[in-house]
């Protein structure tokens, strides 16, 4: 017998990003030196008084299911969080916990898309938008934000995008992949734009929020103009800011009515979140916060390492992102050449694989957020490594011909 996979598997690909880290850990694992920047985590260890929090929890035996949206003291804290650090509002039952902000995307968009609906992503974009569309029957309408443009959609993009079907717009600031940062102006432009098409909703995907550069300020779209908020999901979790990707707890808030529907269908996924990862979540945001600045600055020292050291490799062309913990290079000049076994470097898919066989270096080709010919570089890994890993792009693409 053969088990029968569902039509709606077809629309969905595994994540570019995860496979990438998934084969530089088997190359490492084989004994191969292998340096790893495909993954999307920082490698600063989760805070002491966060792991020390999960565990006094444990101990008092809170290992129990949950409430599906999230223990009592957990959405509290994330109301203040919001109320704190974005001047937003929100009731209890405008709030809502999630095993990570993945699920919460999910949530939201099997929630309410349904066939025909359409679903504004700019792009770049991170990985799992374009899926978590079509898994959910909608279509997802890509628009390309230039490099020109910090990659960031414009007004006029925008208003050219929404048709009568469009359902909801996906805004990620910082940016994974680009690091673009959509500040106050930036947001109240698309706001204006947003202001005259009252059925579209917007999901905001705030998840690198405290990863901001140069003496930026973070903006939110429903903070900028507070008539939004009332069709906004901002999104955010504890992942990035607090080094705790695998704890996997995200959160967000919106209007009562979807976070009802988020609720229901979280309840029949996975009933609850992680018991301990929401007393470690609530320790880390209600505990000390004087870490999260010198983290941020320890990136932006990075980053400009790995945006010096990749714009000396022949052929790259990389921006200077103002946020997040990734670069995205153009890749334009290599495209075509010839790697020393003879091989033609086609596409950007053929130039990260080149480099992860021959120079041990891990990446994730542009085309896999949309945008080619570029690819990513996650520089949440030690200085050491980082120039480690530049010198051998550098070689490597030295070597082409």
């Amino acid at each position: 017998m053969t088990i029968k996979i569902a039509e709606r598997m077809s629309r969905i690909q595994p994540s570019a990003s995860s496979v990438a880290s998934q084969k530089a850990r088997e190359m490492k694992a084989a004994g191969k030196d292998v340096i790893a920047l495909s993954a999307g985590e920082p490698d600063f260890p989760t805070p002491a008084h966060v792991v020390e929090a999960a565990y006094e929890a444990a101990k008092r035996g809170e290992t129990r299911y949950t409430n599906a949206a999230g223990v009592p003291a957990l959405k509290q804290a994330v109301v203040d969080k919001f109320k704190r650090d974005n001047g937003l509002d929100y009731t209890l039952d405008e709030v809502m916990v999630g095993s990570g902000g993945k699920q919460l995307l999910f949530d939201a968009l099997v929630s309410t898309v349904e066939a025909g609906d359409e679903v504004i992503i700019p792009a770049p974009y991170w990985v799992s938008y374009v899926d978590h569309v079509k898994f959910a029957g909608g279509t997802p309408v890509i628009v390309q934000a230039t490099p020109e443009n910090d990659f960031k959609l414009t007004p006029e993009q925008l208003d050219a995008a929404i048709t009568d079907k469009t359902r909801w717009l996906i805004l990620n600031s910082p940016s994974n992949p680009s690091g673009a940062v959509y500040d106050k102006k930036d947001l109240r432009g698309l706001a204006d734009v947003l202001l005259k098409h009252p059925d579209v909703a917007i999901f905001a995907d705030d998840i690198y929020e405290h990863i901001i550069f140069d003496g930026l300020e973070f903006s939110t779209i429903a903070q900028v103009e507070p008539a939004l908020k009332e069709r906004t999901v901002t999104m955010n979790g504890a992942s990035k800011v607090y080094s705790m990707t695998g704890w996997r707890i995200g959160y967000c808030g919106g209007p009562a009515p979807l976070i009802k529907e988020m609720t229901k269908l979280q309840q029949q996924i996975t009933g609850s979140n992680s018991s301990v990862s929401q007393a470690a979540a609530l320790a880390a945001l209600t505990g000390p916060q004087d870490f999260v600045p010198k983290n941020c600055q320890s990136f932006q020292d990075r980053r400009d390492l790995v945006v010096s050291m990749l714009n000396q490799a022949k052929g790259v062309k990389c921006p200077v992102p103002k946020g997040a913990f990734y670069v995205f290079p153009d890749c334009s000049e290599l495209i075509g050449k010839k790697t020393p076994d003879g091989k033609v470097i086609e596409n950007d898919t053929d130039l990260v694989l080149y480099f992860l066989e021959s120079h041990g270096v891990a990446c994730v080709q542009g085309a896999a957020y949309g945008m080619s010919p570029f690819f990513r570089v996650s520089y949440a890994a030690s200085e050491d490594e980082l120039r480690d890993a530049c010198e051998r792009i550098q070689r490597a693409c030295a070597e082409l011909r």
